[in-house]
Formats: C-alpha cells, sequence, structure tokens
C-alpha cells in the first residue's frame, strides 16, 4: 500500500471523473425557455446543499442536495440554471461532473471488521467515504487521515476513495495544522529531493561577482522585520548625495542568482508559488537553506541583491531612479519594535538614518492618500501559542509608524519596477510583465454597500470618479472609527472591492491608486516576485519582449494559490481561537453583533476578533422577524432589533473544534434595548501569563 505518512502533495494528473449525472428530463422540457447551462465550482454545505461560484459573475447558483447528482465540495461541474423562484435566488442542478476536486476531504479513519470508512469532518462535506479495505490499514484505526473521493457509483449511499495521507492523532497540534494545509492541497514538507538540490547551492560569492554589480557595501544599510522574523529578504540604505537630496536604496535578496530555471527548486516554487503562514509555523515557499541562510539579508555578512535606487529630495519626490544588481553588507537588524523606539525617543543606533526614512516615508505616505489611496487598516488579532501550539492570548497587532516606513518604501520600488517596464514609449509595444492589478470596484457591489450602512446611519455621497469615490470611501471608514459597527462596515467594504491578483494585463490598483504596481519586494516568499525579477534582469539587459501565454498562465497559478495560502491561515486562527475558548465554556462577554441571517446572529467578542453564532432557534424569549433590506432581526414581542454593531452580552456554550465554530447563548435583559455603543475596543480582553513568541514568522 502506497500511502503517504510524510507529506502531501497533490496529484495534478488525477484523470477526469467518469460520472455523468442523467438530465431531468420533465423539468429540462417544462423550462427550456428560460434555462441555460454554466460551468462552476461547487460550494458545499454541511447539511447537504451547495452553491456554484460562477467565474465574472457575482450571484452564486443554488442547488439542492437532491439535485447535486452526487457533485462535492471542489468539484467542476456543469450545471442547469432556472430561473428564480417568487424573487428568490437562482437555483439549477447538476447535469455533469467535469472533475473531481483534487483537494481532499479530512476526516478520521474508522475500521469495523472489513469495512473501513473515513468519518468526515469539516463544513463542506456531509458524506462519509467508503475506503476499500487493505489490512495494512488497521494500524492506523481512529486516526486523522486525508482521503480523494474517485467514485459515487449509483447503488451506493456513500462516495469512495482513497487515503493519501496518514496526519496523526486527532487534537496533536501538528495534525490540526497539517490537516489544516492538506485540506487545501498545500504541502507541509519539501520533498527530500528539493532540500538536498539546496544544500548543493555554493554559499561562497566570488569576486568576479561582487566586480559584476554595484557595491553598496559602505553605504549604511540596515533591515526591520518583526521580532520573530527568521528571515530578512528586504534592506533600505540612506545616504545623503547633496544638501536636501536622498539616495535611498531598496535592496532584495537576489533569490533568482540562486534558483536557476528549470531547476528542481524552481518547479517547486512554481508549484507552491507562496509561502503559507499558520498560527504556529510559516510553511515556506523555499528551503530553508535559501529563505533563511544565503538569501537572508543577516547583518554583517555580505549578500547579494536586486535592487531599486532612488534620488530623492526633501518633498518626497523622486528625482532619479537606478535598477540592477547589487552586493549589499546590513550594518543593522531592527525589530519593528526597536525602530518605533528611536522614532518615537530620537535615540538609539543609526537614529539619523531612521529619522530621515521615517520623515520621507511619512511625505509620501499622505501623498498616496492624497491621490486616492483607500486606507484600510482594519485590527489584525494574532494568536499567541506556546512551543507546542497551546493558545495563550489573543492580542491586537499594532501598526505604527516603523512599520508604515517600511511598507512606503517598498509600495515605492514596486511602483517604480511596474512603470519602468510597463509605461508606454513612444512608438514601441508594452512588453510581457506581471502586474498586480486591483480593478475599478463593480458599481452594482458600491450601491449595496450604500444601501448597506444607510440602516446604519451612515451615508456615502454621489460620486462620479473613481478617485471621488475612494475619497468617500475613506471618509466612511474614519467616521466609523472606534465604533461598534467599525468591523462590519470595514468588511463590507472590503467585499465591495475587487480582488487584487497577478496578470500580465496591466490595469492599475485601485486601493493603492497607482497607474502601475507589481510585486518585486518579496521573492522569497513569492513567485511572482521571482518572475518580476528575472523579466526585470532581460528587459534591462535589452531582452526582447517575452511570451504573454505561459506567464498568464503562471499568474493564474500564482492567484489561486495566494487564495487558498489565505483561506488556510484563516483556518488555522479560526482553530486556535476556538481552542483558545474551549476551558472558558460558561463565561459571559460583552460583544457586538457582526452578522445577521435568518437563521442567527455573529456576535464578535469585545476587543477580539472572537466570533461566534447565536442561532434564533436558541432564543426563547421571543420570535425574531429577518429584514433582508435592513439586515437586522426584530424581535415580534419585545421590539428588540438587532443589527450590524448591536452591543449584546453572550455566554459561551460549546467550542467545536472540528467545526472550528463557537456557539453562543444571549443573555436576555427585559430591560436592555439594543443599540450602537460608541465605545471603542481595547487591545485584548483575555489575560493569559507565560506568552511566548511564534516558531514562525511572516514577512512583509
Amino acid at each position: 500500500m502506497s500511502i503517504n505518512t510524510h507529506y502531501y502533495k497533490t496529484n495534478q494528473n488525477m484523470s477526469k471523473s467518469k460520472y455523468r449525472a442523467k438530465s431531468n428530463t420533465k423539468n429540462k422540457n417544462s423550462n427550456r425557455s428560460n434555462t441555460k447551462e454554466i460551468v462552476g465550482k461547487v460550494m458545499m454545505t454541511r447539511e447537504g446543499y451547495a452553491f456554484i461560484s460562477i467565474d465574472k459573475v457575482d450571484e452564486d447558483l443554488f442547488i439542492p442536495a437532491r439535485k447535486l447528482r452526487g457533485a462535492l465540495h471542489g468539484d467542476t461541474v456543469r450545471a442547469t440554471v432556472f430561473g428564480k423562484n417568487g424573487g428568490q435566488r437562482k437555483e439549477g442542478e447538476v447535469i455533469e461532473i467535469i472533475k473531481r476536486t483534487e483537494n481532499p476531504f479530512i476526516g478520521i479513519l474508522q475500521i469495523t471488521g472489513s469495512q473501513a470508512w473515513v468519518i468526515t469532518q469539516g463544513k463542506h462535506m456531509p458524506y462519509d467515504i467508503i475506503i476499500p479495505f487493505q489490512e495494512e490499514l488497521t494500524q492506523y484505526n481512529g486516526f486523522k487521515v486525508a482521503a480523494i473521493v474517485e467514485e459515487w457509483p449509483r447503488r451506493s449511499e456513500e462516495p469512495i476513495g482513497r487515503i493519501v495521507d496518514i496526519l496523526g492523532k486527532p487534537g496533536d497540534n501538528d495534525t490540526e495544522m497539517h490537516a489544516i494545509l492538506t485540506e487545501f492541497g498545500l504541502p507541509y514538507e519539501f520533498d527530500p529531493k528539493v532540500e538536498k538540490a539546496a544544500e548543493k547551492i555554493s554559499e561562497k560569492i566570488t569576486p568576479e561577482e561582487i566586480k559584476a554589480r554595484k557595491d553598496f557595501r559602505n553605504v549604511t544599510t540596515f533591515t526591520i522585520d518583526p521580532a520573530d522574523a527568521k528571515d530578512f529578504d528586504d534592506a533600505l540604505s540612506i545616504r545623503e548625495l547633496n544638501p536636501g537630496e536622498w539616495e535611498v536604496g531598496v535592496h532584495i535578496a537576489d533569490v533568482t542568482f540562486y534558483v536557476k530555471p528549470g531547476s528542481i527548486i524552481e518547479k517547486e516554487a512554481i508549484n507552491r508559488a507562496t509561502s503559507v503562514y499558520l498560527v504556529d509555523r510559516t510553511v515556506p515557499m523555499l528551503p530553508e537553506k535559501l529563505s533563511n541562510r544565503l538569501c537572508s539579508l543577516r547583518p554583517q555578512e555580505e549578500k547579494l541583491c536586486f535592487s531599486a535606487v532612488f534620488n530623492i529630495d526633501n518633498k518626497g519626490r523622486v528625482q532619479n531612479r537606478w535598477f540592477g544588481r547589487t552586493v549589499i553588507k546590513s550594518d543593522y537588524r531592527f525589530s519593528y519594535e526597536d525602530a518605533q523606539e528611536i522614532i518615537e525617543t530620537q535615540k538609539g543606533p543609526l537614529t539619523n538614518e531612521v529619522l530621515k526614512l521615517n520623515e520621507l516615508a511619512t511625505i509620501i505616505r499622505q501623498d498616496r492618500f492624497r491621490k486616492g489611496a483607500i486606507n484600510f487598516e482594519r485590527p489584525e488579532m494574532k494568536v499567541i501559542v506556546d512551543e507546542q501550539g497551546k493558545p495563550l492570548d489573543i492580542v491586537q497587532k499594532e501598526s505604527k509608524e516603523a512599520n508604515w516606513l517600511i511598507e512606503e518604501f517598498m509600495l515605492l520600488a514596486n511602483r517604480e519596477v511596474a512603470y519602468h517596464i510597463g509605461a508606454h514609449k513612444e512608438g514601441k509595444r508594452a512588453k510581457t510583465f506581471v502586474y498586480r492589478i486591483h480593478e475599478e470596484p463593480n458599481i452594482d457591489k458600491i450601491n449595496a454597500l450604500r444601501s448597506f450602512i444607510a440602516h446604519l446611519g451612515y451615508k456615502m455621497r454621489p460620486t462620479k470618479t473613481p478617485k471621488e469615490l475612494s475619497h468617500e470611501l475613506n471618509s466612511l471608514l474614519e467616521t466609523a472609527k472606534g465604533k461598534p459597527e467599525e468591523g462590519s462596515i470595514e468588511i463590507m467594504t472590503l467585499r465591495s472591492m475587487a480582488r487584487a491578483r497577478y496578470s500580465t494585463e496591466n490595469m492599475g490598483h485601485y486601493g493603492l491608486a497607482f497607474d502601475y504596481y507589481t510585486h518585486f519586494t518579496s521573492p522569497i516568499r513569492r513567485y511572482p516576485d521571482m518572475m518580476v525579477h528575472r523579466m526585470l534582469a532581460h528587459y534591462l539587459d535589452k531582452g526582447k519582449s517575452l511570451d504573454k501565454k505561459s506567464n498568464e498562465e503562471k499568474c493564474i497559478h500564482s492567484s489561486e494559490r495566494e487564495q487558498l495560502a489565505t483561506e488556510a491561515e484563516r483556518s488555522s486562527i479560526k482553530y486556535k481561537m476556538v481552542e483558545f475558548m474551549k476551558d472558558k465554556i460558561g463565561n459571559e462577554y460583552n460583544g457586538n453583533v457582526s452578522g445577521v441571517t435568518d437563521w442567527g446572529m455573529f456576535v464578535e467578542l469585545e476587543g477580539t476578533k472572537v466570533e461566534g453564532l447565536i442561532s434564533l432557534r436558541d432564543i426563547k424569549e421571543d420570535y425574531f422577524v429577518y429584514d433582508d433590506e435592513a439586515l437586522a432581526l426584530t424581535g415580534k414581542s419585545s421590539g428588540k432589533k438587532y443589527t450590524f454593531g448591536s452591543p449584546v452580552r453572550v455566554k459561551v456554550v460549546k467550542a467545536n473544534l472540528e467545526q472550528k465554530q463557537l456557539d453562543f447563548s444571549l443573555i436576555w435583559d427585559e430591560n436592555f434595548t439594543p443599540q450602537k455603543s460608541q465605545k471603542g475596543r481595547s487591545t485584548s480582553k483575555f489575560k493569559s501569563k507565560g506568552a511566548s513568541k511564534k516558531k514562525g514568522n511572516r514577512s512583509k
């Protein structure tokens, strides 16, 4: 039996499912005039019904369980679309399973006699999976496993599949984190061949290589990263050229010098496309020798870089720029906290350099927002875990001037590189390049946002241009700051935006208010940055325009992998938040309504991002009616009205780790009328001792 008990890798060559559903002839004929066929991916619920996500269509297609015809979560299907019934959402039925998902389902292996099943867990799989019995499986009875569905015969009540990974004993931290990665088709270890190839790369920098590069070893250079960072992939240098004119260098580890096209490391980087950041660990895109040693800009070590160097005046204006390969020697390694202390006290190592860079970054930042950049500053929560992965506390990450300093110069480098290659030269065709694009918002989504905030007592003035809209959005976010509904308004505003992605077609970056933008600054953790480094070097050497089709395919793949990594990260945070609350069953907390549906309301505990559900069926004191226009619940007898931001008092009643879900009960007070409190949020509402830093890191 061939079961991988160490690392999971998606089978890219899985054959197309042969299952084909019979269409319902009666339904088809009776609705022939108002039906059409679509292709999309299935998003399944634990209850058995599903939705089909359709490319470039905002509204998902609802599929009742009886009309799925064997399709499961993640499958690509062809479906018939019927008209809306009674003004409700569009409904359809699956007529063909084009391709089974390559991502496995997670569950517990259960063996009884000569029969085996995977008892599935998670929100997207309502069926258990039959596993053909093999004697070797018995040693893993009760273990958490990953299984792929291969077929679902018509006469079988459950799908049939095979086990692709033995994850370990349920409840163990490594098991659960590996399960999250595997569920999203993300690897958690490198193939030994990749590790071995990385170890063979020479660490020696030859005199010939140094001579071929611009030498910055004698220019003041330093890094600023999180305190627990293990890799430092960007550094800043600064020196005064003339009174009022500064040379600022953005130095990025020259990853593509070490990772050669066509190599096994390159192929692995393409497949992974991104590093993944879970609560307690980093799963890097590149092996540790590259990410933490060769390409980490550690202090007092000579390192090879690809740099963007700018001449900037005291008003933050770029007077000149240069791009090319360099060699640097970092003088100092700051944490964000170290740099922030220098900014606030004006004391410490390299004080003048840090303060000048902060002064320039502040000017550049202010100018960016004046030009229409949207100021999303949604507080980010961090789960503090110990060495065993046990959650100890939940705290809010703080973003201050030191963070903004680095952010602004990284944005500047990304923008200038994109402009240098992408801007049309008169009489010349644009060269193929990789952009990070963020398209303008869809007008229907903005109208939906206007309607949503109106019910909360907010309004946005009519706008005619994208820039006017961005100013209105910034005004809205600023007005909501510190109020209970702030989080809900930020979330809904984000949902009104298009999703940023990689593309060879430049469409600008709406959120940043840039006409040209790319990702140049993190090739250690993002494959598109490696593509940009190679393309930039090629064009600096007067190379011809590169193939667009193959690069666009890589852009699409990288965007998809980025989304999976984001979902895995969120899943790990939810898991640890639920785990943190397991010993708090029965505790009462203040919170604010963060979501409203016709079957319940979600509540976010004050000062945290810990969210739980209050089911309407569990509220015995009153019967609540859902208003989908006002996005509110109103009690028939009491008249109590709950909407986004309404303050509530709740009790924790259940913590379901497998579903990553908390259940709350509403503490009823006859004399309490929900209304929007103006109280801001604290950094943390949970007190835990002995908090330690996580083992992984998240670079910028």
